[in-house]
């Protein structure tokens, strides 16, 4: 599975702190990652998570671009460029 955590404003708005995806061969890095998650039928996952929406991304706790692979086994998480303190 790929565990994918919400931070900040972005937890507060999804009202979710953390999702699982399974392993598919469409899920190659953090962006499939995102299309997936903004693919889902609630229109506020859309709104929050796409390609436009600026986020921060991490993979195993280490910043992520956009094209870094995940795979079965990591943590992928998102979050607003400022998270507060």
């Amino acid at each position: 599975m790929i565990r994918i955590l919400f931070f900040a404003s972005l937890r507060e708005r999804l009202g979710e702190a953390e999702v699982t995806l399974a392993p598919a061969p469409e899920l190659k890095t953090v962006a499939d990652v995102r299309a997936a998650l903004a693919a889902r039928t609630d229109g506020r996952w859309a709104e929050l998570l796409s390609v436009e929406q600026l986020l921060l991304a991490a993979v195993n706790e280490t910043m992520a671009p956009p094209e870094t692979a995940v795979q079965d086994g990591d943590v992928v998480a998102f979050f607003p460029p400022v998270t507060g303190g």
